[in-house]
């Protein structure tokens, strides 16, 4: 990254008198001094004083910094393919908020595949695409792919860097130790035109930005990036957790991106902590350690024989609870760094189980279109969490959302789910107009639109966000859930309309045997870890109301044919990932949905509008439909799948 001259290296001057824009798309070169890396300060990430200085002028700045940004987008990218059929050679704003269209992820599928299929990058970016990113959100059962550049890699470090002020601004000491962040790659394909299709973090772990990254004193791991990049993800947490164990006495911090990684993590060690202190008694890691790499590195981490680090850590891992374990094997540990906003929320109990009353931190708010926001209060607690959106990643809008009434707001309690039947979505509406950053109203609701660095126009993301405040003129907000979405365990998202289908198969079986399914519902069930998908079935036998004798085969023959029909994202993450459990149905007695009606007309749903629930979050209504189960099967194998 190369920083602006000196009259733009404060980011207020930059913003406000570094404005000098060219009249055509051609002057536009990397030797202009104002372009791209000019928008993104540098400064050495062990500088935290430096670091505060730069978030403090990004939101003291946000109006001017916002324009900019367009400006340079359209700029750039005016004669691309997409925005020239819009704009007609124009470079203005107003032009661009006027013929541009809002769009969901079907408008631009066309254009992507056109350069996963060997296209040109210039159809959607004048910079060249080098990679697709595949989110956890799919189309057509199959990942979605978000374009990226080079230059989009400097943006995540930059953004990265920018975590570490903040840390250190609430705890003290993370430059005296080291992080146990345990890090993993996912599966990656080759598309038609050469170009990679991978998730985002795999693609930032394989980076260069990650892998030649500069000495950061406050982020030291305890992984080797050998143990990181392994492509065996068993391999690859047993070497991580070996090595954090090692180091013990210097971790600082733990955690994973995910809460539910993390967790997973936990689990792991509950099934090979002997092992583990098996290595750490003899200097020697397993020999089912096969990856060169990691065998390697681990093997310099442990060194030599270390008998008493083996009887301490068995004797913690031998406890009959592992309440407090994280605490009790890593007694230096300050915090646990994970996600636990939006899906990941729902295990924010069972982290408290493990850590010892260590305090949960939420750092930042990304997705694989863009990096967002940060956590500026990261201490706060997990149902308190905001974001500030981060003025120089993006062009932010917003799509206005409301609840429908009050009575809505009770209903979205008993569903767990903030769907079309409780909010009203002003989006719909073809002349809705977008909010602009720094126009947005405390308290009010928004669907979050980017139109990034990288090829995404006014793009509607799907998450929904509140205001709850701003820091200097900056918003922050909080999460509150994604669009469509009913049921995620990890980073699945399965939607309504997903899960009918899926059903919808699956019933043909027992129609065949003259059995009705007569309801539904569903609710992630994380009390396990993994957590899996569960399905509540009221069925009834043709022609009378009794409960049909159930075979088990052909109800287990129900759950894999629902597996097999949800999307890539989800068979992956049971078959390859194992982050995913084996589904379950439950099936209940005759009146139970009659009772769960009962209790979401009792909480403040209306009588005539109420519709059967597809997905339950509260603790109650799941408790209602436990109580009434009378069989349960689970899915005897996983679903398939393989990269595309």
């Amino acid at each position: 990254m190369r920083a602006c001259p000196t009259s733009c290296t404060a980011v207020k001057q930059q913003f406000s008198t570094c404005s000098r824009k060219p009249k055509d798309v051609n002057q536009m070169t990397r030797g202009n001094p104002c372009q791209l890396p000019g928008m993104l300060p540098n400064y050495d990430p062990n500088d935290s004083e430096a670091g505060m200085k730069i978030l403090e002028d990004l939101t003291e700045n946000v109006e001017q910094i916002q324009q900019r940004v367009l400006e340079e987008i359209i700029t750039r990218n005016a004669r691309t393919d997409y925005l020239k059929g819009f704009l007609d050679g124009e470079f203005d704003k107003q032009v661009f908020k006027k013929t541009v269209p809002v769009v969901n992820y079907e408008d631009i599928k066309p254009y992507i595949e056109r350069i996963a299929n060997g296209d040109s990058s210039n159809i959607i970016s004048a910079e060249p695409i080098i990679e697709l990113l595949t989110s956890s959100g799919t189309s057509g059962g199959q990942p979605k792919m978000m374009p990226s550049t080079a230059e989009d890699l400097h943006r995540k470090t930059f953004f990265y860097n920018l975590l570490v002020p903040v840390m250190n601004k609430y705890v003290d000491g993370l430059d005296e130790g080291k992080a146990m962040y345990l890090l993993f790659v996912k599966p990656e394909t080759k598309t038609p035109s050469g170009l990679m299709a991978r998730p985002v973090l795999t693609s930032y772990y394989k980076s260069n930005n990650f892998k030649n990254r500069p000495f950061n004193r406050f982020n030291v791991y305890t992984s080797p990036d050998e143990t990181i990049l392994c492509s065996d993800s068993k391999q690859s947490m047993y070497c991580q957790l070996l090595c954090g164990l090692v180091q013990r006495q210097e971790v600082l911090r733990v955690g994973a991106v995910f809460a539910s990684a993390f967790l997973r993590a936990i689990k792991f060690l509950e099934h090979n902590w002997k092992e583990l202190c098996s290595n750490i008694r003899t200097g020697h890691v397993s020999d089912w350690i096969t990856d060169p790499g990691c065998r390697k590195v681990v093997s310099l981490v442990l060194n030599k024989p270390k008998p008493e680090l083996a009887d301490l850590i068995e004797h913690e891992c031998n406890s009959k609870s592992w309440e407090g374990i994280i605490k009790k094997l890593w007694p230096r540990t300050k915090y646990i760094e994970v996600i636990v906003t939006g899906s990941m929320a729902q295990y924010v109990s069972t982290l408290e189980y493990y850590s010892g009353g260590l305090p949960l931190v939420s750092t930042m708010y990304a997705s694989s279109e863009c990096y967002f926001g940060i956590n500026f209060k990261p201490l706060s607690k997990p149902w308190d969490v905001s974001y500030t959106l981060i003025p120089n990643m993006a062009y932010f809008e917003f799509l206005p959302v409301k609840k429908k009434n009050e009575d809505g707001a009770q209903y979205v309690q008993c569903n767990g789910v903030c769907k079309e039947n409780c909010m009203e979505k002003e989006t719909e509406k073809e002349d809705v107009e977008t909010v602009e950053l720094v126009d947005v109203k405390l308290g009010q609701y928004y669907e979050l639109v980017v139109t990034t660095f990288t090829g995404l126009y006014r793009y509607r993301v799907g998450d929904i966000l509140m205001v709850t405040g701003f820091h200097n003129k900056a918003p922050q907000f909080r999460f509150v859930h994604r669009r469509n979405v009913v049921l995620s365990v990890d980073t699945d998202k399965t939607s309504e309309e997903d899960l009918l289908k899926a059903v919808t198969k699956a019933k043909v079986i027992v129609e065949s045997l003259g059995i009705l399914l007569i309801e539904y519902t569903s609710y992630a069930d994380t009390s396990s870890i993994p957590g899996h998908y569960v399905l509540f079935w009221e069925i009834t036998s043709k022609g009378n109301n009794h409960l049909p004798v159930l075979d088990h085969k052909i109800m287990e023959q129900c759950c894999s044919t629902v597996e097999e029909s949800l999307d890539s994202v989800y068979r992956r993450c049971r078959r390859k990932d194992n982050s995913i459990g084996p589904l379950e149905i439950r099936v209940v007695q005759h009146g139970t949905f009659d009772a769960l009606m009962d209790f979401c007309v009792s909480q403040g749903s209306s009588v005539n509008q109420y519709k059967t629930p597809r997905c339950i979050k509260s603790g109650e209504a799941i408790n209602i439909l436990d109580s009434r189960v009378v069989a349960r099967f689970f899915s005897q194998k996983a679903p398939f799948w393989e990269p595309v």
